[in-house]
């Protein structure tokens, strides 16, 4: 029984998971984007999605952390300064995962993981109210009557 074991095994060793993916998050976080097997991609956003949490705390400690996982120091670099302001209002979800196709020599499912873009704020309109969509021919009427 696989209870409190977290994670896919994909039919490899612990130590060979483990360097696979340390590899696959170091590229996704230094090229943007990666593509890899629908199930890669699935385990892989775990993996992102610790980084961007370590990078968003951003002290001494996380950064450690992060180098103990990620492979090039020149990457956590990067990310640790990025993070902050482009995942900040962000509460997890900082991967995309999009299913591109078959891969032409066995025709595994593959699939696209990519960062998310930066949220753009928004500046929302205030709705107006019934009273104050009346209120422009009312108010009219109500300076008129209204004694100087």
């Amino acid at each position: 029984m696989r209870h409190q074991k977290a994670g896919k095994k994909l039919n490899r060793t612990g130590s060979h998971r483990n360097a696979m993916f340390r590899n696959m998050v170091t590229s996704l976080f230094e090229h943007g984007r990666i593509r890899t097997t629908d199930a890669k991609a699935k385990e892989l956003r775990r993996w992102a999605d610790r980084m961007v949490t370590l990078a968003k705390r951003g002290d001494l400690h996380a950064r450690r952390q992060a180098l103990g996982v990620m492979r090039d120091k020149t990457v956590v670099h990067k990310l640790f300064e990025e993070a902050p302001e482009r995942f900040g209002d962000r509460a997890g979800g900082y991967t995309n995962v999009t299913k591109i196709g078959m891969r032409r020599g066995d025709a595994a499912p593959i699939s696209l993981v990519e960062l998310v873009a930066p949220k753009e704020k928004k500046e929302r309109k205030k709705k107006k109210s019934r009273a104050e969509k009346k209120g422009v021919a009312a108010k009219g009427s109500v300076e008129a009557s209204a004694p100087p």
